[in-house]
């Protein structure tokens, strides 16, 4: 103990120092410190007021379909429908005589959901009254009771599996999800999270980032299957709850053209792709190789598109792709990306097409004058202008394509790329200006043919500030094996689907309310 003595005062001289200097300084100013007994006392009373104020009036806990709703990725509500036959998920989950009798008694709404594996075979929940008492207290292995439900799966394993994603001591639901829950509870409805949408989407889901948490109210009018709802670009948000679920008319926005199988447009492209751009294998090649970099990107993001999809009867492609962009008053920083795109492309090996082909005259102009030439056949070399000479042009024409594999220098405001094998695979257009702002067309695929109408205007109005909207023929893309598999078939059938997004109430929430309708033909 004397060996280390003396090194355990050395330890000490420092705080002790410390405290001298402190006390020092401090002692210049007169200080009052309450009795040991008062500051003990007051501590505690801090303590065990609010502990004890928790123990009379706890905050209450989720139970029953609340419970539930925490630990699935896809969950669906019908209403009691004793009249109709008996559905064969009930079948297959408690047997034909009491599958029989539960369903001709039952008055609420039951459930049907997936847990993790939204791909295995679904889940039943319907209300413990439903059942016969006897039934309810000797469960099979494959159900439980949770609350006021009883819920059956396909098998033991799957219901340990969904047993262990739930919390047993999950708080009240709030914000959105208690919204979602008002709904499954009151009307027939869709829940869904993030892993549900990676499933049913499949490789579509980054452009899906924004509604990877909501849910939707579903209804019947005389067109076919409409719904009303909400979702979030990330789970748990918190806003103020309403008392009932509102439910919004879905507009009508007429059928999407035959010659158009997709089409989405949006108030800026950052609602489209800020789910693809949050990944870094996604940034790091554009900056990379194609030299979209960080300021770039802004330019991309806040443009207003329209995004359109067409299918192609013939040639080495299903479908073309076509992104249309309000470029405003920025045509020059536009310019320069398309000039760095251009080189980027060089160097990969495409090659800048020698056309002096348009794509068609502009909605209301009189092509009454010919092109300065036609393109030929695939991989043919049409005849290059003077370039002392003008290029004959017609007022209302798309700028026409006079570059060359040696011009890698000269700036490219319109450009067609192809293949070694001169087949096309791509380019851009700058659309002509009129009296409006400045419009970019960028294209995958063949050059676009025909008229080609400018956006934004009264003619052809775009989504308000943070609003997209979807019109597709899922029908015509299932013929072409362009869904996914996991589609529903209802969808997979339908000859028009539409989904409008709107921005819902405060501007810094990512909140969206949905509305959208399903044409279902025969």
């Amino acid at each position: 103990m004397r060996l280390f003595r003396p090194l355990l005062l050395r330890r000490l001289q420092i705080p002790a120092l410390s405290l001298a200097a402190a006390g020092g300084l401090a002692g210049r100013v007169p200080r009052r410190s309450l009795p040991l007994p008062i500051t003990a006392t007051t501590i505690l009373l801090l303590v065990a007021l609010p502990l004890a104020a928790l123990q009379r009036l706890p905050r209450p806990r989720a139970q029953g379909l609340e419970q539930l709703l925490d630990g699935v990725t896809l969950l669906q509500s019908f209403p009691a429908a004793p009249q109709r036959a008996v559905p064969d998920l009930w079948r297959q989950r408690l047997g034909g005589p009491l599958a029989e009798r539960a369903w001709r008694q039952q008055r609420g709404f039951w459930w049907q959901l997936w847990g993790e594996h939204v791909d295995g075979a679904p889940i039943l929940a319907l209300p413990a009254s439903s059942l016969p008492p006897s039934t309810v207290a000797s469960l099979p292995a494959q159900a439980m009771r949770l609350g006021d439900l009883v819920v059956v799966a396909p098998d033991p394993l799957a219901l340990q599996m969904l047993r262990d994603g739930l919390r047993p001591q999950q708080r009240r639901s709030r914000g959105l999800q208690r919204r979602c829950l008002d709904r499954l509870r009151s009307t027939q409805a869709v829940f869904w999270n993030s892993t549900a949408i990676g499933v049913i989407a499949g490789p579509m889901a980054p452009l899906l980032q924004r509604f990877q948490d909501g849910c939707l109210s579903i209804g019947l009018d005389a067109t076919g299957v409409v719904w009303s709802g909400e979702a979030a670009a990330v789970d748990g948000v918190l806003t103020r709850d309403a008392a009932n679920p509102t439910w919004i008319e879905p507009p009508r926005h007429g059928p999407l053209p035959p010659d158009q199988l997709l089409q989405i447009e949006g108030a800026s492209l950052d609602l489209l792709i800020q789910g693809l751009l949050s990944r870094q294998m996604i940034r790091d090649p554009l900056a990379s190789r194609y030299g979209i970099d960080t300021d770039r990107l802004a330019l991309l993001r806040k443009a207003p598109f329209q995004l359109r999809l067409r299918p192609l009867p013939q040639g080495p492609f299903q479908a073309s792709l076509e992104l249309q962009l309000v470029a405003g008053k920025e045509r020059a920083a536009w310019q320069r990306l398309l000039d760095r795109l251009g080189r980027s492309l060089q160097e990969q090996g495409l090659k800048p097409a020698v056309q002096t082909a348009s794509s068609g005259p502009a909605p209301g102009a009189a092509a009454s004058t010919p092109a300065a030439s036609t393109p030929g056949p695939a991989g043919a070399t049409p005849s290059v202008p003077d370039p002392t000479q003008p290029v004959p042009t017609v007022p209302g024409m798309l700028p026409t394509v006079t570059t060359t594999a040696a011009s890698a220098g000269i700036s490219l405001a319109a450009a067609t790329w192809t293949r070694g094998d001169g087949v096309i695979v791509g380019g851009w257009r700058w659309l002509p200006t009129g009296s409006g702002e400045s419009q970019l067309l960028l294209f995958l695929g063949p050059v676009p043919r025909g008229p080609l109408a400018r956006i934004g205007g009264s003619a052809n109005p775009l989504p308000a500030a943070g609003g997209l909207l979807l019109r597709s023929r899922p029908a015509a893309l299932a013929a072409l094996e362009m869904l996914p598999a996991e589609v529903p078939d209802l969808v997979r059938r339908a000859s028009q689907l539409e989904i409008e997004a709107r921005q819902a109430g405060d501007q810094s929430l990512p909140i969206s309310q949905l509305t959208g309708r399903l044409l279902v033909t025969r």
